[in-house]
Formats: C-alpha cells, structure tokens, sequence
C-alpha cells in the first residue's frame, strides 16, 4: 500500500463510480477497479503538486476500455479545452463523473489507445481553464496517471456532484445525461437544476388562495392552541415565512391547510399499492383492489401512511425457516422512510408519493432526484434540506414525526440492522428517488437453507429463492451444490425435474451403505 504524499491505494472490489465520505476526508472511488486515491482536506491543498499516479496492466486495460456513459468520458489530449469544460459542468451538475484526456479511438481489440501528454506540464492548458472555472479541492480533483509501457501521461479529472450551477467556459450550465451533456439555456430548465441544487425551493412559492385556507384552518388552529396559545394564526405565520405576498406559500398549504391535495392536486398526498408478487414491478393482475389515497396536511398524512402500510404488511405471510410465517418490518424504518419521502420531496413535480407493498419488500418513492451534493452513497452522512420551511415547523408539532432531525435515515436502517434485515436499498431516478426496504436477512444463503432444514423434511429450489432472496434458479442450484460439496445435504430420492428438492445429509444411512 502506497501512502506518500497525498495518494493511498486500496484493493476493493467493485468498478463503480462515486464519492464517498468518510471521518475528515473525501474518498474518491475511481473508475479503475482496485484503486481509491485519499485526498485529505488540509489546509494548503492547492499548493500541492498533482500526482503522477502509476497504473497497474490490469487497470491499463481496463481505461482502454472503458465506454462512454453518464459517469465518464474519455478524451483526445488535442481537444479545445472550452469544449471540456463543458462535460465537467455537466458531470457537476448531475451526479459526478469522470474525464480521461488522452486516450484516442482505435480499432479493435480495443476502442482507445494511449496517447498521452508528453510531460504534466503539457497539460497546463487544460489545467489553467480548468482551474479558473473548476478550482482543485473537494468537488474537483485533478491526477496524472501513468503506465511503464506507455510514453506520457493521461490527465484525470474527477469531478463530484456540486452544490451549486457550475457552468461551462461559455457561461451556460450543462447536465449529464447518458453520454451526452445537454446545456440547459432555458429559463424552465435552470429553474429546474436550481431547484435540484437546492438554490431555490418550490415550498416558498406563493399560492393563490385565501389566505384563511391557512389561516383559519381546524389543522392551524389546533397547532396555535397546542402549541403557541399565545398567538393568532397570521402573524405567527408570517413569522415563520409561510405567507409570502399575503398568500399562503407552498409550505403553508402542505402543513396547515385541512386539505392541500385540492389546492396542489398530485403533489401532496400518498398512494399506498398491495401487490400479491415478489416480481421487479407490480401489474394490475398482481394489484390488490384498488391504491389507496391518503390526504390530509403533511403531519396526518404521514402518520396515517405508516398506520395503513403496518396494518397491510400485517396481513402477509411468507415462507421462513418454520414454515408460512408473518413478515415484519421495524415500524421506526417504516415511519423514517415515509417521512423522508414528504418531508423532501420536489413539491414542484406533479406526482404524489407512492408506497408500494410487495410480499418481500416494500418501496417508497418520493418526486424530485436528490438535493444539492447528496447522493445514494453519502445520504447517511451528508446533510441537506430542499424544503427548509417544512422540515423545520413540522418539528415544532406534537410528538413531530422528525424527532431526531438528520438522523431519520441512519435510525431506519440501524432498526433493519437490529432485526438482521439487509440495510434499506437507496436508488435515484431520472425525476425521483427510490427506497427499497426488503425483507432479506442478512444470514448467507447456505445459513438460511440449513436453518430452514431443521424444521422442514426437505426443500425446492423454489422455496430456497423466496427465502433467501435470490431470483436465478441456476444461482440458487450454485448454493445447493456448494452444500452438497461441504457433505451437508443430499438430493431427495425419486425427485427430479422441477420436482426435485434437497435434504439434510442422512449420516447413518450413509455410513451403513458404506460397510
């Protein structure tokens, strides 16, 4: 393990890339499998030169062959440098990414060739407009990597997903979609990546309604009582910036008006679906009866959500280890998911939020793609609210269903970790963010088949899948035959086919044939 200067490598496993936080500094995981390069945050970060980081043949190939896609791109070292400004603005503005700079095309058995800079110093160019636009500390990071078979060096930037609108040397701001990078030169399209960046909050939009839909509400009115009896409703409003132009804002309506789905119709309710399936997506045959719509301001529609998704997942029964058994969820991740998913979502987008109850899982998807620089992968660290207004009053309700602000997320999953379910599964959409919470537990598939032998005569591949999780059945005859070898279980006799099933290995039967 390399750990001078600024550079530590470190084997993992995976070719995924992404950013991740950790203590007081920032991970970088880098597209080359088996590579992750710690920067430090100290203080003097831009004195240091850039490293020349020496490449392995395996990551060689792999660079040669990587394709272009919504996290890289690969570049000639001859491209104008204005040009490339335009795929970082665009890798910021989404979700983060990576640039190669000096990999030409070729013809097979690879798609680039190397054809790097002579020297670092040939990059200067590039350097010195990248650095005007795009300064070197923790959104945009620069490395010079090299290979002892290859004359020169290829310039990396690594770019993370930003805060605020980075725009291109000619002043538009680009997204990253695909492989393409879309400039976005509308006045619709800017509002929309501010809003994303969390610059600007639909919740502090003004509505045209009365303002006693607010202001004289049953909803508003028991909260003053409860909480502020010694104030009116308007003026402890307009304290709060609810009202704004002497209208009620977005947030106003969604947490004091009795019904703000009829005044934002699709943007403030949730829909609560019960699919008879373990299937990737749920279909009308698989529906039970119809979705359920739940309305109210934001604080009842939450409660409620969790009451009906408990009281629906009550009434599920799965195979386990002892037979047909009652699936459980933590109800601490039932409540903290949903909540999150009102709490944050873009009010802006015209869809309600949906709970979908499957028999091995439940998904809770909420309208809007992640805020600012959160991502899948630093949400329990990262801290970051599109709807400021809302998280912060809701907080001053009754027993307020954001207890523990910031921390909602980390609560869910450790209640999942306490009951050895597998962690809440977090996944963005192009236009909104998905949580699967499943019930797997996080015993090995071989743990959870002999478990299930002890209670049970024998078992088929299709029983072991719904236990364990596992969707392929040839995967599923890897586990069994794994066993097989370890002299654990054996074949059912007189079953074969799609009728064949496994046992507990019998030992004295086995003994008595041997002697």
């Amino acid at each position: 393990m390399k750990s001078e200067g600024r550079v530590i490598g470190i084997e993992i496993g995976r070719d995924i890339p992404g950013f991740f936080v950790l203590d007081n500094s920032v991970f970088t995981r880098y597209a080359l499998t088996g590579l992750i390069l710690l920067h430090s945050r100290l203080s003097g970060i831009r004195r240091m030169p850039i490293p020349v980081i020496e490449i392995t043949d395996k990551q060689l190939l792999e660079v040669l062959s990587y394709t272009e896609g919504h996290f890289l791109d690969v570049k000639s070292k001859d491209i104008k440098p204005a040009k490339l400004t335009k795929t970082i603005s665009a890798f910021a503005n989404a979700d983060g990414g990576e640039i190669y700079i000096g990999i030409e095309e070729n013809s097979l058995p690879f798609p680039y060739k190397w054809q790097g800079f002579s020297k670092p110093e040939e990059a200067n160019g590039h350097l010195q407009a990248f650095e005007s636009l795009f300064p070197l500390g923790n959104d945009f990071l620069y490395n010079f990597l090299g290979h002892p078979k290859h004359t020169g060096v290829i310039l990396q930037v690594i770019v993370r997903k930003t805060k605020s609108v980075v725009r291109a040397s000619d002043r538009i701001p680009y997204v990253r979609r695909g492989a393409q990078n879309l400039p976005v030169n509308t006045p619709e399209s800017l509002a929309l990546l501010q809003r994303n960046k969390g610059i600007t909050s639909f919740e502090n939009e003004p509505v045209p309604v009365d303002l006693k839909t607010i202001c004289n509400s049953e909803t508003v009115i028991k909260f003053i009582l409860e909480v502020v009896p010694t104030s009116e409703p308007e003026p402890w409003l307009k304290k709060q910036e609810l009202i704004k132009e002497e209208k009620p804002t977005v947030a106003g309506v969604v947490l004091f008006s009795d019904l703000p789905q009829a005044i934002l119709p699709k943007r403030t309710g949730i829909k609560v679906y019960r699919y008879k399936t373990s299937e990737i997506e749920g279909t009308r045959d698989t529906l039970v009866g119809n979705p359920l719509s739940i309305e109210g301001c934001a604080y009842d529609v939450i409660k409620e959500a969790v009451t009906i998704t408990k009281g629906t997942i009550s009434g599920i029964q799965v195979v386990g280890t002892k037979g047909l058994e009652s699936v459980a969820y933590p109800t601490e991740t039932l409540h903290e998911v949903i909540t999150n998913a009102i709490l944050h979502r873009d009010y802006a987008i015209a869809d309600d939020v949906h709970v979908r109850i499957f028999d091995n899982r439940v998904e809770v998807e909420s309208p809007g793609r992640l805020p600012a620089h959160i991502t899948p992968q630093n949400i329990l660290k990262e801290r970051f609210a599109r709807n400021g207004n809302i998280v912060r009053v809701i907080n001053k309700f009754p027993d307020p269903p954001n207890k523990d602000v910031g921390e909602g997320l980390n609560t869910a999953f450790e209640a999942m970790r306490n009951l050895r379910l597998k962690e809440p599964v977090i996944s963005e959409l192009p236009n909104s963010v998905l949580v699967q919470i499943k019930h797997e537990r996080l015993a090995s598939a071989e743990d959870i088949i002999m478990d299930y032998l002890e209670n049970n005569e024998m078992i088929t591949n299709r029983i072991a899948r719904e236990l364990t999780g596992i969707r392929s059945e040839n995967s599923m005859k890897g586990v069994f035959w794994r066993l097989r070898d370890l002299d654990l279980i054996e074949q059912v006799p007189g079953r074969s086919g799609f009728k064949s099933a496994w046992q507990k290995k019998r030992r004295n039967s086995h003994r008595k044939k041997e002697r």
